[in-house]
């Protein structure tokens, strides 16, 4: 009976002794695995910090587009004496011949200055003619929304000019019904218009032709850039005179194609540093005497 009785006790233990035995298997089987799969994340770790900590790479620097290759193409109508005309060589020069060349050079471009029919200098700027106007352009709100503009280059305003005997007209108010010169497609145009007669509004194609017809009478009246006046008395004598103050402040900006902000930002850059190392006051006094920003 006692061999009976124990039999069932020993069954008990042993059993009780192999769950125990499994118990610790089973624990020790996470602990075990645990050790393998945790090195995964650190050489994952590892791997994203490598990442991370190498440098970033340049963003490919956007490119100017130009009509000419390592050129700047700039337009002007080569007409506007001393800002833009063709000397005896029938090379052009001028103020704004000047400016581009050094905007270009400041760019590391060749400066290719082109002439172009002022009515449509815009056309051909945005149909890829050349790159940019450098022509003595008013920034106007108006063609704001064909092209974009730089900063001005320079500042000036429409101004009257009468022939030097001429004691009748004293100021803008005496206007009403004369007739008056100025060049086509110029914003002077719309200033005359408001000065007499839409009819009595006479287009040229330049300011000298127009100024020309000051001293036959052909015209009692010019409005055109103070600039361009004051050199036409200076430099080519004519018989004529300022009369009133500038009938308005116009900034003169260079012209670019909306697609072409890389080099409308790289030319604003060249006339601050010609602004800031004194290179701009020096052409300006060169042409004119005084620095057109100011």
């Amino acid at each position: 009976m006692k061999k009976q009785r124990l039999f069932p006790v020993a069954l008990l233990v042993g059993s009780l002794v192999l769950s125990l035995l499994a118990g610790c298997a089973s624990n020790a089987a996470p602990s075990s695995n645990s050790n393998t799969p945790q090195a995964a994340p650190t050489d994952a770790s590892a791997s994203t910090n490598t990442g991370s900590s190498a440098p970033a790479q340049p963003a490919s620097e956007e490119k100017m587009k130009l009509v000419h290759e390592g050129k700047l193409t700039f337009a002007m109508s080569g007409l506007l004496k001393p800002l833009n005309y063709k000397d005896e060589n029938n090379v052009l020069t001028g103020f704004d011949v000047e400016i581009g060349k050094e905007i270009a050079k400041r760019i590391g471009l060749e400066a290719n200055p082109v002439t172009n029919p002022w009515e449509t200098i815009l056309q051909g700027l945005k149909g890829n003619k050349y790159d940019a106007i450098i022509g003595s352009m008013t920034h106007t709100e108006e063609r704001a929304k064909q092209v974009d503009f730089t900063e001005p280059y320079y500042i000036s305003g429409g101004q009257i000019f009468i022939a030097e005997s001429n004691d009748t007209i004293k100021s803008r108010d005496d206007l009403k019904g004369q007739i008056i010169g100025v060049v086509q497609a110029s914003t002077h145009k719309e200033v005359a218009e408001t000065l007499t007669d839409k009819e009595k509004v006479k287009g040229y194609p330049t300011d000298i032709y127009a100024l020309q017809d000051l001293v036959p009478g052909r015209v009692a009246a010019v409005i055109t850039d103070r600039v361009v006046g004051t050199s036409a008395i200076k430099n080519q004598g004519l018989k004529i005179k300022p009369i009133d103050e500038v009938l308005n402040k116009e900034n003169i900006a260079i012209a670019v194609t909306k697609d072409n902000p890389v080099l409308t930002k790289k030319i604003n850059e060249a006339i601050k540093s010609m602004i800031d190392d004194g290179t701009y006051e020096q052409i300006s006094m060169k042409w004119f005497g005084a620095n057109l920003l100011k």
